[in-house]
């Protein structure tokens, strides 16, 4: 079933997306977006954005290559086959990933939520985020855009994913 990435309110979560044909037999290396590269391996079925749709896809076998993975999709038997998947983007659906703990967030989760600081000042919204090694980093975007620590009980006072908002210790003009 394909389903609109434009209207769906419940889309897939983009994972990586499919970098280059890998050999003659329709393998294919894949860029992750997660972690550790195995772990996209565990999720299935996957979905392939194709013309703005997306569609569920079955893989016959993958494994750990390099810094990323290989994959063969069953319907991909040749390398002109792989050839023109390549850079489609892969998701899967946020019921097929495992529950967050409860300190821990999907970084998906966050983005939207409403910044606010401890003395009530609105600082923007969470646009994305980013990896600095040290700690994540949101980036909000507010009357001008902001970089914001994502350390939590430091930084990151609450979230509250219901209320779609989240309260920090931060002066905007650090």
């Amino acid at each position: 079933m394909a389903v609109d990435s434009n209207t769906a309110a419940d889309s897939p979560i983009v994972m990586g997306r499919i970098a280059r044909p890998f050999g003659i037999q329709g393998w294919l290396h894949i860029a992750t977006y997660t972690e550790l590269p195995e772990n996209l391996l565990e999720y299935a079925p996957w979905y392939l954005r194709r013309q703005g749709q997306w569609q569920a896809a079955r893989l016959a076998d993958g494994r750990h290559h390099g810094k990323g993975l290989v994959v063969k999709f069953s319907d991909c038997n040749d390398r002109d086959a792989a050839e023109a998947l390549k850079g489609i983007e892969i998701g899967v659906y946020r019921d097929q990933l495992p529950e967050s703990a409860a300190d821990e967030y999907y970084w998906r989760d966050l983005v939207g939520l409403q910044v606010i600081t401890q003395d009530n000042r609105v600082l923007g919204i969470v646009d994305h985020l980013l990896e600095t090694g040290a700690n994540d980093v949101l980036v909000v975007k507010g009357e001008e855009e902001l970089l914001v620590p994502f350390i939590q009980g430091q930084v990151v006072k609450s979230v509250d994913l219901e209320a779609r908002e989240m309260r920090v210790d931060w002066d905007p003009d650090y």
